[in-house]
């Protein structure tokens, strides 16, 4: 059975090549670019989610990770941050992150920390 993840990205380039780098490597993607599948993550039931930091018009992924990682029937799933911002791993620290991903990203680190995280 496929691994299943979740990815947010604020920006539609990144989306669409990071969901391209996962599905090639196996795993069944629910991309967007809003916090929207956040709400139906129980129906989901996603292995990883990977949220951006900065989602325009939306909570930051920090929080939603916070609010995923403070509810109990959420907190065992593993998410990982991505920014382009220099304090990116006290980020993702502060917000009970498992894993972070800087941006600009590297294809083999993706699927590294996808891999380490499901």
């Amino acid at each position: 059975m496929k691994k299943k993840v979740v990815l947010i990205q604020d920006n539609a380039e990144i989306l669409d090549a990071m969901d391209e780098v996962l599905k090639d490597e196996g795993y069944q993607v629910t991309s967007s670019l809003t916090t929207e599948p956040i709400e139906k993550i129980e129906h989901i039931e996603p292995d990883v989610i990977i949220v951006d930091d900065h989602i325009k018009g939306q909570k930051k992924g920090s929080e939603v990770i916070e609010e995923i990682k403070s509810d109990p029937q959420t907190e065992d799933l593993s998410a990982i941050l991505t920014s382009t911002s220099i304090n990116l791993k006290e980020k993702a620290d502060e917000c009970g992150a498992d894993d972070y991903i800087e941006k600009p990203f590297d294809i083999d680190h993706l699927i590294e920390v996808v891999k380490k995280n499901t």
